[in-house]
């Protein structure tokens, strides 16, 4: 698994509800239900990725953040995860709002676009920069909400989310030593990782 699939999986508490969106090859929903005893499945976009899953024996179903998370009932899961996806969502607030109207918990991870190495090549070259997270041209990219920590933490304050736990890691998966930093966290952790809850849960 990816490193923050890994870091994901640590803060699921074992034998709970999991709903992963965007899940992929259904690697952390297979990871959680054998190593953890979950109650894990996933919604994917990629009909290509759910049908590797499913022929795998995994509950993962076609669907879209944007639009079939409204379909869910209240309190289904105890944590809903969004790995990696939250810049490539339409409406990234929404997205927020019903992971936590239907999760007890939000897991989200995200790649930060305030990492130095991005804010040297966007002064330096004027425009849009490209690295080994950001990989393809602004013409081309899912990534229409990229965002910061910062603006992330902004939007948790607005929107009454209590933060439980964050962490920011490098590009070798390093915390330390700027992690509870906020500011130097946004300048070096190239990915981030909060895991939510509503403030009147």
């Amino acid at each position: 698994m990816r490193l923050d699939q890994r870091l994901i999986a640590n803060m699921i508490e074992p034998g709970t509800r999991v709903l992963d969106i965007g899940s992929g090859d259904g690697l952390l929903i297979d990871h959680l239900f054998r190593h953890r005893g979950c109650d894990a499945r996933g919604i994917e976009l990629n009909m290509k990725l759910v049908t590797r899953s499913v022929a795998h024996g995994l509950p993962v179903v076609h669907g879209d953040a944007d639009h079939d998370l409204a379909h869910y009932p209240d309190h289904a899961f105890d944590y809903v995860v969004l790995q990696r996806t939250l810049q490539a969502v339409a409406r990234p607030r929404e997205v927020l709002r019903q992971m936590l109207r239907i999760g007890r918990y939000a897991i989200v991870s995200f790649p930060n676009f305030g990492h130095w190495q991005l804010r040297l090549k966007l002064l330096l070259s004027g425009r849009m920069p490209m690295t080994a997270v950001w990989h393809t041209a602004w013409y081309d990219t899912p990534n229409i909400h990229p965002c910061t920590i910062r603006d992330f933490l902004a939007l948790c304050a607005e929107e009454g989310y209590s933060v439980e736990q964050w962490m920011a890691v490098d590009e070798e998966g390093e915390r330390a030593p700027w992690r509870r930093s906020i500011r130097l966290a946004n300048l070096f952790g190239e990915q981030a990782l909060f895991l939510l809850r509503r403030r009147d849960d």
